[in-house]
């Protein structure tokens, strides 16, 4: 049961790590880079990594793997000292889920379905997208995935120490 316990922690956290890190990828290089780039660009951009990223891979194993295995880390730690650091990362990566599905996914399907960036008005997508939203809403959800990873760190830590111990 130690074992699978300490797999399903170390699963979460890595999974965890991933999701912040492409939340945090977003947030300092990718829309920032595409900032600077026209209405057209911008909209032809956005909508090609949006439809390439909603893959089972990515939301599967990530997205929603991440939660899966810390709820389980969880449930096999409910004994042990590293379980309230568990439920508060499985509540604030919940809470990145929501934001995620209640403000980050809108936004990309409106402007998935405004069509193909040849044939619209780009400029009006691009601004009914409302960048600063979705660049606040994504910065709340990478703070909320690197500290539930951190947590789960901090989790992994406590939970090898207790090991260590006769």
């Amino acid at each position: 049961m130690n074992g699978l316990r300490v797999a399903s922690l170390l699963t979460a956290a890595g999974l965890t790590g991933l999701v912040a890190g492409v939340y945090a990828i977003y947030a300092n290089a990718f829309m920032p880079g595409l900032a600077k780039t026209d209405d057209r660009t911008f909209v032809s951009a956005f909508q090609a990594v949006d439809r390439a990223i909603v893959n089972p891979l990515f939301l599967g194993l990530g997205f929603f793997g991440a939660l899966i295995f810390t709820l389980l880390a969880g449930v096999l730690s409910l004994k042990e000292k590293a379980l309230p650091w568990i439920a508060v990362a499985f509540v604030l990566y919940l809470i990145s889920m929501i934001v995620t599905m209640a403000v980050n996914v809108p936004l990309n399907d409106a402007m998935k379905a405004a069509g193909d960036p040849g044939t619209i008005d780009v400029a009006a997508v691009r601004a009914a997208f409302d960048e600063p939203k979705w660049r606040t809403f994504n910065l709340i959800r990478t703070v909320l995935a690197v500290v539930s990873f951190g947590l789960l760190g901090w989790a992994l830590y406590l939970t090898g120490k207790s090991a260590a111990q006769p």
